[in-house]
């Protein structure tokens, strides 16, 4: 999977789109060993997730790769 990531990035890059992952989504994907360590810590508590694109996700494009 990593390829594929790494392949669809340089493609963007290449050729002037917009990537499939931005900073947020690298925020979010970077948050969860930290988030799962502290439920872990708290016998299993829940974590509350943070939304780093202070509500922006709402009104985002969808990716054109992923229309269906």
């Amino acid at each position: 999977m990593d390829y594929i990531e790494n392949y669809r990035l340089v493609k963007c890059l290449q050729t002037g789109n917009y990537p499939d992952m931005d900073v947020y989504d690298a925020a979010a994907w970077s948050a969860i060993t930290e988030l799962s360590e502290r439920s872990i810590t708290g016998k299993s508590r829940p974590m509350d997730f943070p939304d780093f694109t202070r509500g922006q996700w709402k009104t985002r494009k969808p990716l054109g790769i992923v229309e269906a």
